[in-house]
Parts: C-alpha cells; structure tokens; sequence
C-alpha cells in the first residue's frame, strides 16, 4: 500500500525546519536554514525579521526534504505551517512593509516582522490595559506589550498615515498561509491568542479599537486584520484552494496541495506531544481519550517557553492567557503561560560569566558539550562538600529569573532578574553553581505558572515536553522534582513542533474525505490523528529524596517572596524619585 507524506513547517525564533512525515508519524527527513533577526545597537527592545527571508529558508528546506527521503512532490498530500507570535506586516498586495523605526517605516522592504521578543510597545500596552476592556478578561487581565495589538498601535503612532492605511497586519503563522495559498483567512489559534478577536462575543471588538486609537479598523470592517467577515478557521481546515501556483512553483510542491490553517509554534508542540503514549515500566499506558488532554500541560520550550492546557470550558486564570475558545480544536479552549526567556537565559548566564573561555576550552579539550563539562563540575563538587544533591550546592543562593520580564503568572515587563548569595568567585565552579540556580529559576517558575493555572480551576498532573529543553535530562528532572508531578519527554523532543504542524497538513488532506463534521467530531477527527502520529514518550517521575524536597519548598517560598520584594523596592524607588 503506497504511503502517504505530509510536510510540517515550524519556524522558530532563529531558523525555519521543515519536516517529512509519514502517517503514522515516522519523521523521514528534516532540514533547517537559520533566519536572520536584526537588533537596535541603541534600543535593546527591538527585535525584527523578514519575511522573504524566512521564504526563502523554507523553499530549500522544503526541497531539501523531498531530496533527502526520494519523495516525489505528488506524493505530498498536505502541508502545515506554525511559527512564533511575531507581527508580520505587508501591504493589500502582500509585499512587505518595514516596521524599523525612522524615515524607512512603512515603506517597502525586507524587515517586516516585529519579533515577538521585541518589547518596543511597552507604553502602548499599558494604555490597553488601561482601558477596562472586554478583551482583557481573555489574556488573563493584561495584555501583553509581546501581542500583536500593541504592536500595531506602535506603528500607527509612528507611520506615516497614508503608509499606515496601506498596511494589513499579520500574526505571522496567518502570513505564511496567505503566503502559500494566495488566501487571507485567518487562524481562529492566531486571531484570538494574539489579535483580540473573541470568538464568545461576535468577534473583533469595535468599542476597543475605537477606544484605544484604532478606529479606522472599525471604519474598514477590519479589513487590515483580516476576518472582517469573522470567517477563521479552527486548526488544521484547509484554506482556499492550496498551494497557489507561485508558491508550488517556489517551494517545489505541486500546486493545490492542500494546507491547514495554521497554529502558533507552541500550540504546535501541543499537537505533537499531548496525545502520546508512555513507557509505564515495560508496559505502555492506555490510548488516551481526548478528556485525558486536560490534564496534560504542553511546555514548549526553546528561547522562550509556552505553557498550554486545554480545557472543555473556559478557565480564567489571572496573568495567564486565554481562555482561548477554538484556538486549536472547536468548542474546547486552551489557556497560555509563559516564560519569556529561558533557553536564552541560561545562555546569557553561562556566555556572560568571566569562566565562560575557560569552559569552552575544556568541552574542546573532552571532545563534550558546555553543559557536560558544567554538569561533571556540579558532581565533582557534591563529591568534594559531601552533599547528595546540585540542589545542596546551592541552597545559599536564590535566582529570580524575570531578566526580560515576566509573561505569566505576573504579566509585568518591568520584572527583572535578582541574584541573592553572591560570593567573590568567578571561577569555573562559580559558573557551575549559576548554571544549576538558572535551571532551578526556571523550574520553579513553572511550578509558579503550574500552581496558578490549578488554583483557577485546572486539574494538571503531568507535563509534557517539547522544544530544545527536552534534551537537558538535569533540567527535566527538576521539573518534576519542583512541580512534583511527571515529566513526559517523546521520543525526540526537538521534532516535536514539526510533527504538530504536519498534522495539520494530514488533517488538511482528511477532511474532504470526512465530509461535513459537527465541531465534536471535528475535534475528535484531529485528536485521533494526533494519537496515530505521536512516538511513544518516556516519563520521568520525581525522585527527590526528603532532603531535597525540603530544600526546593523553601526554595520555592523564598522564589515567591522575592516578587513581593521587588514590587515593594519598586514602588518605594517610585515614590522617592517623585
């Protein structure tokens, strides 16, 4: 029986991967191109992209796959796309429209995507969350400078109207759809987690853009946000007719291929993750029902981290985002935490560190990585103080790990880092210490973001792992030891994401075939492709002893104390500088 493939697309923070599967979810051949982001050398908020540049990445991706498995471009049967949250700006033709700051803006050119680290829009989000509106109750209460919205207020405030008026305004995995099909319909996942579309009332909110200055989105049916017509499609529906001819032609692919509409990167994860089974001793555990989905959290973790869980009715949990009906499946919703820095936290720490030569010379010396070297020195310390555990070593030091910001449960970029028990010592040991207190932060961070999303109403028990993270065994295992509860990691953690978005593409394929479905089916349709599809996970339960689980309570009580503090100092400094 011929096989059928799907390729998953997923573009990250750094780089485009495209990814061939086949259905029962074996990954045949994947190929990256890294991306370029353009920094200010004099404003460290800005981050921004270009979307002919990501293009480009995945047409030799694409080509590169195809290559690599021997698969004929017929044999294709489905495509699907996630990407990051970024604002992806072009004019009414779909060319693009640079959004750097000076007398470039709003003309066009290559840098066209505001990043969505970039944290340019500070002021402007805090007029929205001044504002009391309807849509603040679905991002947990305050709306984040990192969504589209501010964003957009930014350059409205600083574009040229005539240039402005010309502009229509993407999050960017709806971007790269219309990219491919020609077709504009937007995602329900990226108009309502990023654009303040509120599928529970009618839609866009015409009394909030008006209110915060942009009311000629009202005057023009939202023609420049797309779904003026409310028309967005769930994850996975086909959009239009498929492959344009152009993009066929472009990425290598036959024209009318069919491509879902597509999900955020970390709701990608989800998909390639939740559904899984795991190694239970020598057994596996059941098939689980799409019920089960609620109590598995989806951590997507690479520069940054995503925290999704889905629930049958909306839980609205303050500082988290969401809840977010139909952002992947109809009538179910999902609610977001996040970390803003994680991966690249635990990069800076190491790469700012005055050892960090050192190290680098050693991990060439052992033919290992940086973090074999930091882990071996961890050990090699526990040998020397006589304690048991890396949490010992560093019982004396605390972290607060917000250096840019803090997304969830806080939801407040002015949060910033804070390090308590400093010694006088930059050596390597010192930076072995640091590296452990930064993967604890971050553990106890999404304990903080795990806790907060229970006490709403959630009932999480197990989280599953997706993302560069998932490699890091010591940081995997402080997961659970911290959030007391399972770490589930696939078989490959880093294919994760694009294994979600070939599921769209999959899903694309099918639903000809399904017919019409009532949005329970729907539902139920895509998570049996997701069972299908997904590898067989290990899970990694906690096993800290008494000692350490001591430690990390009181660790995680001093992490908690510590927002309180910084909050007090802040306000104290405030007041003083009146």
């Amino acid at each position: 029986m011929p096989r059928n493939y799907y390729i998953g697309i997923d573009v990250g923070t750094g780089s485009v991967r495209a990814g061939l599967v086949q259905d029962d979810g074996t990954l045949l051949a994947s190929s990256t191109e890294s991306t370029i982001t353009w920094r200010d050398p004099n404003d460290h908020r800005i981050f921004e992209q270009s979307t002919n540049n990501i293009w480009d990445g995945m047409c030799k991706t694409i080509r590169a796959v195809l290559a690599e498995a021997k698969v004929a471009p017929s044999d294709v049967k489905g495509l699907g796309f996630d990407a990051t949250c970024s604002l992806a700006v072009s004019d009414m033709n779909g060319d693009p429209v640079v959004v750097t700051k000076g007398d470039k803006l709003g003309e066009i050119g290559d840098r066209n995507i505001i990043l969505w680290a970039d944290h340019r829009a500070e002021e402007e989000a805090n007029l929205i969350n001044g504002t009391g509106a309807t849509v603040l109750d679905y991002v947990g209460g305050v709306m984040s400078l990192e969504m589209e919205i501010p964003k957009t207020l930014w350059l409205k405030k600083h574009m040229a109207p005539e240039r402005f008026a010309r502009c229509q305004f993407f999050d960017l995995p709806d971007f790269l759809t219309y990219k491919a099909t020609g077709d504009n319909t937007r995602s329900c996942c990226s108009v309502t987690c990023k654009c303040s579309f509120v599928p529970t009332k009618n839609g866009w909110q015409p009394d909030f853009f008006e209110k915060i200055g942009l009311g000629e989105f009202v005057g023009n049916n939202f023609k420049q946000l797309g779904a003026h017509e409310s028309n967005v499609l769930t994850a996975g529906i086909p959009i239009g007719q498929g492959l344009s001819k152009k993009a066929a032609e472009e990425l290598g692919l036959l024209e009318g291929t069919p491509v879902g509409s597509g999900v955020i990167d970390a709701y990608a994860g989800w998909l390639g993750t939740v559904a899984g089974r795991y190694e239970e001793g020598r057994k596996l555990s059941a098939v689980p029902s799409i019920d089960e989905s609620r109590h598995r959290l989806a951590a997507c973790a690479g520069t940054s981290t995503c925290h999704i869980v889905q629930s049958k009715e909306g839980v609205f949990v303050p500082g988290v985002w969401g809840p977010y009906k139909n952002a992947v499946m109809p009538g179910w919703w999902m609610n977001e935490g996040g970390q803003s820095s994680t991966g690249q936290l635990i990069d800076f720490m190491i790469r700012t560190h005055p050892a960090y030569p050192k190290l680098q010379e050693l991990a060439e010396e052992q033919k290992t990585s940086i973090h074999e070297v930091l882990a071996n020195q961890l050990n090699e310390l526990c040998k020397e103080e006589g304690v048991a555990t890396w949490t010992e070593l560093t019982k004396d030091m605390h972290f607060y790990p917000d250096l840019h910001g803090n997304r969830s449960p806080i939801a407040d970029p002015r949060m910033r880092g804070s390090i308590s028990g400093l010694a006088l010592d930059d050596g390597l040991s010192d930076l072995a210490r640091k590296f452990n207190l930064t993967l604890e932060a971050i553990a106890l961070q999404t304990r903080h973001i795990v806790d907060s999303m229970n006490a709403a109403g959630h009932d999480i028990t197990a989280i599953y792992m997706s993302g560069g993270q998932a490699k890091n065994a010591m940081l995997m295992q402080l997961f659970a030891n911290t959030c007391n509860m399972p770490v589930v990691l696939p078989k490959s953690g880093g294919d994760a994401v694009v294994l979600g978005s070939a599921m769209l593409g999959r899903f694309a394929n099918s639903v000809g075939e399904l017919g019409k479905l009532s949005a329970e089916d729907q539902a139920q349709a895509l998570w049996d492709i997701m069972i299908e599809m997904t590898p067989t996970a290990t899970s990694v339960p906690p096993k800290a002893n008494a000692k350490e689980k001591k430690l990390l309570e009181a660790k995680y009580k001093i992490f908690r104390e510590s927002i309180d503090i910084q909050k007090r100092w802040r306000k104290e400094m405030e007041e003083a500088a009146r």
